[in-house]
């Protein structure tokens, strides 16, 4: 892997298959210390792999929304951070976060908030919601565990929540949500955390969210993050995630993947795809 990629935030990037287009939106990023948030790594893992490190011994972890549309119909996958600009703070798990992008790029794309018809949350944290209220259009597609527990499992802006609480839809495992587009229950993260797996012709892409923060964790699923909810179950679901990877034509998308959020799993590590 390229190491400046590893450090540096995604731009905007689009894929085509077929009829499907998946574009990433970029808000911003946010900085992960590696010890602090993957906890079961050590001084020594980090040693061996310093190209996962900026200067300051963070992970680079970009911020924002996947957009896919087919037959000029718009679905967004999480609604990045929205408007913040935060140095770190003592005793804080992450680093300093920047975010407020994502509309402009999104415009970039051809696409005004009004165009999106459906956002499907991975989970309820802020750095997926800090722009839901933005999308006036749109339903919310949200898995039925991950609503229940809104009040205790997610750091989202509450009054957010509650504003689109009455166009929320819950949705259920293998539940198609968008043409092409099917939910693959992923949970431990929070409690109702979702992959999205789009179809397009031959072709799978799976967008699994905060199921793994950082491409070492496809070479070490068993290692959590500091959010992690239910470690146990976020180990389980990691390790079913690097397995579904590894099936031909599958392409995975790390939403905080640094500049690799694109890529395929290959002799047990992740593969990004070239630019």
């Amino acid at each position: 892997m390229t190491t400046n990629r590893l450090r540096t935030p995604a731009p905007t990037r689009t894929l085509r298959f077929g009829d499907t287009t998946v574009a990433f939106v970029p808000d911003g990023v946010v900085q992960l210390p590696g010890r602090g948030w993957l906890p079961d790594t050590t001084d020594e893992v980090w040693a061996a792999h310093p190209e996962y490190l900026d200067e300051t011994g963070h992970l680079t972890a970009s911020i924002g929304a996947l957009l896919v549309t087919r037959d000029d119909r718009t679905l967004l996958i999480d609604a990045g951070v929205g408007k913040v600009s935060m140095q770190a703070q003592p005793g804080s798990k992450i680093g300093a976060i920047e975010g407020g992008a994502l509309l402009d790029n999104l415009a970039a794309l051809g696409h005004q908030p009004t165009d999106i018809e459906a956002v499907a949350l991975t989970h309820l944290h802020m750095d997926h919601t800090g722009w839901l209220t933005a999308f006036t259009e749109a339903r919310y597609l949200i898995t039925e565990p991950e609503w229940t527990n809104r009040a205790h499992g997610t750091d989202a802006n509450h009054a957010t929540l509650d504003a689109i609480a009455p166009r929320v839809h819950q949705v259920s495992d293998e539940e198609e949500i968008f043409p092409g587009v099917h939910v693959l229950m992923s949970p431990g993260h929070t409690a109702g955390h979702a992959t999205y797996v789009i179809t397009a012709g031959d072709q799978r892409i799976l967008a699994f969210g905060d199921a793994m923060h950082s491409p070492i964790q496809v070479a070490n699923p068993d290692w959590v993050a500091a959010s992690d909810h239910d470690r146990a179950q976020a180990v389980e679901s990691r390790r079913r995630l690097v397995n579904e990877l590894t099936t031909p034509n599958t392409i995975g998308f790390g939403i905080h993947f640094a500049d690799v959020q694109f890529g395929q799993v290959t002799n047990g590590a992740w593969q990004p795809l070239p630019h």
